[in-house]
């Protein structure tokens, strides 16, 4: 397996200095950015839109992974098109789920699905052949900073067999609780990309210290 990327999200950053903690990702060696929009119907918080987004990608070169958290995802792909590299969509909330991941990757984007916990494998099986990344949620939406659900990286290892054995190249992105304890755990389970957000940004260390260490932890 390829080395893991990580992609720290900024719902734990600064909001009074994104700029700035944007650039520190960059300059700490991050693979992507992992944004999180949440609309505060389909998770009860509100985060940003299109306009923070389009504003972020002037300050960094790197990828953007856009999480939309959000209640008919479909309608909001447009806005998102030209600064996103990745477009997730939550597959509870998608009852054209492949319509709506054709309508992502004709416009040029990686198409990724996501999985709630509580939600099985098989609701997103059939998708596999359109797929450029699963989303598995190892914590309930909604919220930075929440302990991982162990029991989310055997679906983990589940999925992977079936991507392998099924020839898919989608990539396993984990999102939820992946600290510097944990994200070999995540990469021994299937993960090629892991979301980080707090075990990025807080107060203990600098974002760059944190980036090596998780780097040094996933082996």
């Amino acid at each position: 397996m390829a080395l893991v990327k990580i992609a720290p999200s900024i719902l734990t950053a600064d909001f009074g200095r994104l700029a700035e903690e944007v650039r520190a990702a960059e300059l700490g060696g991050a693979d992507m950015l992992h944004l999180d929009v949440m609309d505060g119907r389909f998770v009860p918080n509100i985060t940003f839109g299109a306009v923070v987004v389009d504003a972020l990608r002037k300050v960094t070169r790197l990828p953007f992974d856009i999480h939309l958290m959000c209640v008919e995802p479909e309608r909001l792909i447009e806005q998102y098109a030209e600064t996103a590299d990745t477009i997730n969509v939550h597959i509870e909330v998608s009852p054209h789920i492949n319509r709506t991941l054709d309508t992502i990757r004709r416009m040029g984007k990686r198409a990724g699905v996501c999985i709630n916990p509580g939600t099985p494998i098989g609701a997103i099986e059939e998708s596999f052949p359109d797929l450029d990344q699963v989303m598995v949620m190892t914590i309930n939406p909604g919220w930075g900073g929440q302990q991982m659900i162990p029991a989310q990286l055997e679906k983990v290892a589940r999925i992977r067999r079936l991507l392998d054995a099924g020839g898919f190249p989608a990539e396993i992105e984990i999102d939820g609780g992946v600290k510097a304890g944990n994200i070999a755990q995540c990469v021994r389970a299937g993960a090629n990309v892991v979301v980080c957000g707090s075990s990025v940004y807080n107060p203990a260390k600098p974002v760059a210290e944190n980036i090596a260490e998780l780097r040094r932890a996933a082996g």
